[in-house]
């Protein structure tokens, strides 16, 4: 067993690919011999201990991969050595991992592992805040920010699948392309365009009802001042950095709901309502519906090229990283 190691909230940099103990699972868990795990940007949040959920030191960062069960812990009775499973948690960059029971999936047998690995964490996000968190019905219209990553490119997809229209920003011309490849309706590029204004434009001054925000900084405000009445914000995460400070008296005025959205804590609060949404999804990716938008595939060797990728805000989709052999 080997894995890069976290000894310190340092930074990618002190990452150290290194041999691991091998460990047996307890009660209520499974190994997972991990054939692929994507990036996420938490995973960069949480090597600098700057994410809400801080492991123990020192652990294997990782929050999302796919792979083969090879031993069961004692009370586990839905997997069985040699199942495909995608999990969430943390341990994906290794060769190994020890995962509660709970947080592995079941795969169907068609599904690619590299898919598996870049699915859940993002469109389990997407799906609880648009619908569980943001009540989105056919015919409403969502502007996702971010519309390019690995969340947004899920929120729009997912979007599409229950018949919303799609407003999907993003910051460059390439990214737009990918997010109209994946049923965008319409697109702005918000690093060329006024967002208010293309807003207006765009909803015929009505604004969108649902905003998909897992960026926050600079344009969260104007994007919360541009939402219909009734609207409602999903706050989704920070990847922009700065957290923004919304003035309440605009919920007040469009009569909007600012949401927050912890896909992570819905989890292992609600396991009932998360298996729901994972068959919908597997669903939705048996249709054709769904599909993650995987940007690059690296050996995981390679994991902190793929984060300074990440870093330098190139990823369209997800990079996913594959264990060789």
């Amino acid at each position: 067993m080997n894995g890069w190691l976290c000894e310190t909230l340092t930074g990618v940099q002190a990452l150290r690919w290194g041999p691991l103990p091998r460990t047996e699972p307890g009660a209520g868990q499974v190994r997972v011999r991990v054939a692929a795990a994507s990036l996420n940007f938490p995973d960069l949040l949480v090597v600098e201990g700057k994410y809400q959920f801080k492991p123990e030191l020192p652990f294997v960062p990782g929050s999302e991969f796919a792979g083969v069960v090879d031993a069961v812990g004692e009370g586990v009775t839905h997997l069985n050595v040699g199942d495909r499973v995608a999990c969430a948690g943390h341990g994906g960059f290794g060769t190994h991992a020890l995962v509660e029971a709970r947080q592995a999936v079941s795969l169907p047998p068609g599904m690619d592992l590299k898919d598996a690995a870049a699915f859940f964490f993002t469109y389990g996000t997407s799906l609880h805040a648009l619908l569980d968190r943001g009540g989105l019905k056919a015919g409403e219209t969502v502007l996702v920010l971010g519309a390019a990553g690995g969340v947004g490119s899920a929120a729009v997809q997912i979007a599409k699948a229950v018949g919303a229209r799609v407003i999907a920003a993003g910051s460059s011309p390439e990214k737009l392309a990918l997010c109209r490849s994946l049923g965008a309706d319409e697109t702005i590029d918000y690093a060329r365009e006024d967002l208010r204004a293309a807003l207006k434009t765009l909803t015929g001054g009505r604004g969108p009802d649902l905003v998909y925000d897992p960026v926050g900084g600079a344009f969260a405000e104007p994007a919360f001042r541009s939402i219909a009445w009734r609207g409602r914000y999903l706050v989704v995460g920070f990847a922009g950095g700065a957290i923004p400070a919304l003035p309440w008296n605009l919920a007040l005025l469009k009569g909007a709901a600012i949401v927050g959205v912890f896909w992570g804590d819905f989890l292992k609060r609600e396991p009932q309502a998360a298996a729901a949404d994972h068959r919908q999804l597997l669903a939705w990716y048996a249709a054709g519906l769904v599909k993650p938008a995987i940007d690059t595939v690296l050996p995981m060797s390679r994991l902190h090229e793929a984060y300074a990728r990440m870093g330098s805000r190139q990823v369209m989709g997800k990079v996913v990283m594959v264990n060789e052999g």
